[in-house]
């Protein structure tokens, strides 16, 4: 059984850092995308960051492009999603989420198919 399980959320003032966690419980955990989703109260579920598997390609919303560094070691079926600089914006549920798709398709909700029960971040001004 996939379980995808995030941690490291939490209170912090704007201009601080965070880093999450998302241990995956995947067999091929190196051969799976990787990627973080958020959602803040009335908005829809947005995309972070995603990380590919083979090479590690990386992609990030503009929104956060910059100041969040998304990350993976695959000797702990583990991904990381350090994030500095928080705005009171970046307030929300994050979630983690594994899938393998063409790379084109790394932005897409529908092309994960595992996902965690999401951390709270929390931004104040």
């Amino acid at each position: 059984q996939v379980q995808l399980v995030e941690s490291g959320g939490g209170l912090v003032q704007a201009g601080g850092s965070l880093r999450l966690s998302c241990a995956a419980s995947l067999r091929t955990f190196s051969r799976y995308s990787m990627a973080w989703f958020r959602q803040a109260p009335g908005k829809e579920r947005e995309f972070v960051a995603g990380i590919a598997g083979t090479y590690s390609s990386t992609d990030y919303a503009n929104s956060v492009k910059g100041r969040f560094t998304i990350s993976r070691d695959n000797t702990k079926n583990t991904v990381y999603l350090q994030m500095n600089s928080l705005k009171p914006e970046d307030s929300a549920v994050y979630y983690c989420a594994a899938g393998q798709m063409g790379w084109g398709y790394r932005r897409l909700e529908n092309s994960y198919d595992f996902w965690g029960q999401g951390t709270q971040v929390t931004v104040s001004s």
